[in-house]
């Protein structure tokens, strides 16, 4: 009879631990596990006393025009479709002038001041996005008062996104060319 009651006494006390750790989980105490993050329709229906914060919810990143603009691809018309919505977004008329000279040459094709501009960016720290080999080229910005290549880079994916590097690759924005 003891061999029939401990199965059973198992069974019982695991029924009784996932028990608890949904009841933890819809007590939202676990709300920062992922699963157990509410959908943001949740979210933004549910109030300030669902989150536990008054502080407003940021915005989702803005769209990026897909390559080809509006003649090509009607959603490039005024609509910006972000390649990763966990990067975040930086205007183009907020990044240092250097940057913007760096986006006219490149949207010029050249001539580049530095012979490594051009170059397969390889992605090693998967910053970006997933992509194939090849698929993403770096630019130096130019960074007045330094002798060598400084920090600052634009790296542009073959689909026509780009993003700015203020730091060497250590983190990235992708530029939004409609602001």
């Amino acid at each position: 009879m003891t061999n029939r009651r401990n199965p059973i006494v198992v069974v019982a006390v695991l029924i009784l631990a996932v028990l608890a750790g949904v009841g933890y989980l819809l007590a939202g105490r676990g709300s920062s596990h992922p699963k157990a993050a509410a959908s943001p329709a949740t979210a933004a229906t549910a109030g300030p006393s669902a989150s536990g914060s008054t502080a407003p919810k940021p915005a989702a990143p803005k769209p990026t025009p897909p390559a080809g603009g509006a003649a090509t691809n009607p959603a490039a018309a005024g609509t910006w479709v972000p390649t990763d919505p966990a990067l975040a977004d930086v205007c183009r008329t907020k990044l240092p002038s250097q940057a913007v000279d760096t986006l006219t040459l490149i949207a010029k094709g050249g001539p580049y001041p530095y012979n490594r501009d051009g170059i397969v960016f390889e992605n090693r720290e998967s910053r970006l996005p997933k992509k194939t080999d090849g698929y993403y080229h770096e630019y130096t910005v130019v960074t007045p008062g330094s002798n060598d290549r400084g920090t600052r880079r634009v790296v542009t994916g073959d689909s026509g996104e780009q993003y700015w590097s203020a730091d060497h690759y250590a983190t990235f924005q992708e530029i939004d060319s409609r602001c």
